[in-house]
């Protein structure tokens, strides 16, 4: 049985044609398999509000201009791989499977102009099919499920992606997070993906260091946040800073700080995945280094 989250009844799902993709995209070929590079970079990004999408904000900047490095890199990404807070599975971690993954609109109250988003990026149907057998659940050894028809990317992919990537012509896979899992487990699968970054894989955890929608307080400027929010993310950014990734998937010994930075902990598991994808050794680069809302962690960190 699978529990997927969405902030409300889910819009949107109305499948692709080929005819809505761009004409270059319909033509392209699926990718079929993953082949050896030069170590692909690992991010973590802090993905706030839906409304980063669309609106000019310093948030959304910093993913276009990041984007734009990225792309200006000798060695492309073949694929991305994104770990976004919003979709939990139970009983198991699923890929998708999909040729043409649609774009879910999983929110609801926001302007029109964010239901019309699209992201018509492709899927890599083989390439699923391949690491769902290669990849094993922490829990049981066993592979992976592949979803060829169910999901797709939701917000917390495309709303980072398509800033950073807007030409959408990198295949896109999502990795559920199986939600009745301990904290470790997802580290540890995290370290799985590892070595997929030397065969072009970009991987893109997406949630956010501290997430308290009950705490929100509108109009608070980047720099204002309650002093839990400040200490729980200090934390985590001075065990990133120290190479101590392991000790991120005990974050909830800090107790009511932690259950406070997260009432539910969906938004802080991405991280784990891309910490788990790092190496302690590497430099980590810190961005969007504020708050949203003053409940909201937007930093995000850069590893290679």
């Amino acid at each position: 049985m699978q529990r997927r989250t969405t902030l409300a009844a889910l819009a949107g799902l109305a499948g692709f044609s080929l005819n809505s993709l761009p004409p270059a995209l319909a033509a392209a070929p699926l990718l079929q398999s993953l082949k050896p590079s030069p170590r692909m970079p690992v991010l973590f990004v802090g993905h706030g509000s839906p409304m980063n999408a669309i609106e000019d904000n310093a948030w959304r900047r910093s993913w276009q201009a990041l984007g734009t490095e990225l792309l200006a890199r000798t060695e492309q990404p073949q694929l991305i791989l994104c770990i976004s807070a919003h979709w939990l599975t139970r009983d198991g971690w699923q890929l998708t499977g999909m040729a043409q993954p649609r774009t879910i609109h999983d929110f609801g109250g926001f302007p029109q102009a964010l239901f019309d988003q699209q992201y018509p990026v492709p899927g890599a149907p083989a390439v699923a099919q391949s690491l769902a057998k290669e990849l094993r659940s922490p829990a049981t050894g066993g592979a992976l499920a592949v979803d060829g028809h169910q999901w797709g990317l939701d917000h917390g992919t495309w709303s980072v992606l398509k800033p950073m990537f807007p030409q959408a012509r990198i295949p896109v896979l999502q990795l559920s997070m199986d939600y009745s899992r301990a904290p470790a487990e997802h580290y540890a699968l995290g370290q799985q993906l590892r070595k997929l970054r030397e065969r072009g894989v970009l991987i893109v955890g997406s949630g956010n260091i501290v997430h308290n929608l009950r705490a929100t307080r509108r109009g608070a400027g980047p720099q204002e946040a309650y002093d839990w929010a400040t200490e729980f993310d200090t934390v985590v950014q001075d065990q990133i800073k120290q190479g101590q990734l392991d000790a991120l998937a005990q974050f909830q010994k800090l107790g009511q700080v932690a259950q406070l930075a997260h009432p539910t902990h969906e938004h802080y598991l991405p991280l784990l995945y891309a910490a788990g994808a790092a190496q302690a050794r590497e430099m980590p680069r810190f961005f969007n280094t504020g708050f949203q809302s003053a409940s909201l962690s937007m930093r995000s960190v850069l590893w290679g």
